[in-house]
């Protein structure tokens, strides 16, 4: 297997994910698939894209805060991805962040819900799509050409987040979402932004 895919496959929190994903289909396919369950495993997938577009916008980019315990967060979990966006411990979320949110959106679909069966696919929807997420944004930061005009223009546009302008192109997996929320721009009519290296410098 080529180093870049053992270096993301192997690496311990996609294996994990991974394991945790399989674990979910796995229960899934014990308590007998259904249409419903199939419905609400795409509707994770769904609630994943907009809460990536959301965190990655209004949580991980937030004005440098005061408080120096949010600041070491905020940089573990985006700024120093930013001022060094190849950093391999840097590039994937950690799970320590992504599990809980997950848990905390699986119990209130639960609550809602009341069923142990859609709740299992809603919870192994959003793993999956986390995967995905993953995927593309390990792609954007490693040699890797992606095969279809599709995954190239996912990959440039997660390119001019990081290197032309920090406050467009939010979605990495969703880049739709951008068009949704007016963050999507041509990019010869953004300027170069100098502090898209350097989160923390913003004004």
């Amino acid at each position: 297997m080529n180093k870049l895919y053992k270096d993301f496959f192997f690496f311990p929190d996609i294996s994990i994910l991974i394991a945790l994903i399989a674990t979910g289909v796995g229960v899934a396919l014990w308590k007998g698939l259904t249409l419903g369950m199939l419905l609400f495993l795409v509707f994770g997938m769904l609630t994943f894209a907009f809460s990536e577009y959301l965190t990655h916008r209004f949580l991980f980019h937030l004005k440098t805060p005061n408080n120096p315990y949010f600041l070491k967060f905020l940089k573990r979990i985006h700024y120093d991805h930013h001022t060094d966006p190849n950093n391999l411990k840097l590039l994937f979320l950690p799970l320590w962040y992504s599990l809980p949110n997950f848990l905390i959106l699986s119990l209130i679909f639960y609550y809602f819900s009341k069923s142990f069966n859609y709740t299992i696919a809603f919870g192994t929807g959003l793993l999956a799509m986390l995967l995905i997420y993953e995927w593309k944004h390990y792609v954007a930061h490693r040699p890797i050409k992606p095969k279809t005009s599709f995954g190239r223009w996912v990959k440039k546009v997660h390119i001019l987040h990081h290197f032309k302008n920090e406050n467009y192109w939010y979605g990495v997996s969703t880049p739709f979402a951008d068009y949704l929320f007016g963050t999507f721009k041509d990019e010869k009519e953004v300027e170069t932004s100098k502090t898209a290296r350097d989160l923390e410098k913003r004004a």
